[in-house]
């Protein structure tokens, strides 16, 4: 049950990252001097808001986690959230998964393979 929890907090964290990407692309580049441009279709980007709704559920899951598991247990387990948005952007938004990329991403998945065991 542990783990579910913890699975699925990063999975919406992961989904909330993605919908902003998906949102943004969207919107368009957005940097200091069209910041104000740039709200209204921020603020009206339903992508946009359901990263927040993801963003909003995965924190009180967080919490039903942190409040059963040592946060050293835990914690570790969200660097999964970094494989899971890899991945999906190569899929979903064609972006480039270098060979080293790769490997940073098997060095995760054997990290919290690790940690998950003791």
């Amino acid at each position: 049950m542990k783990i579910l929890l913890i699975l699925s907090s990063i999975l919406l964290n992961s989904a909330a990252q993605l919908f902003i990407r998906r949102g943004m692309l969207a919107v368009g580049n957005v940097g200091a001097s069209n910041m104000l441009q740039s709200l209204v279709p921020m603020a009206t980007n339903l992508y946009l808001w359901s990263a927040m709704l993801c963003y909003g559920i995965s924190i009180f899951l967080w919490m039903a986690v942190l409040s059963k598991v040592e946060t050293s247990y835990a914690v570790p387990f969200q660097s999964l959230g970094f494989v899971v948005v890899a991945v999906a952007g190569y899929f979903l938004f064609n972006e480039n998964i270098s060979l080293l990329r790769i490997i940073g991403i098997l060095v995760i998945c054997v990290g919290v393979y690790l940690i998950s065991r003791s």
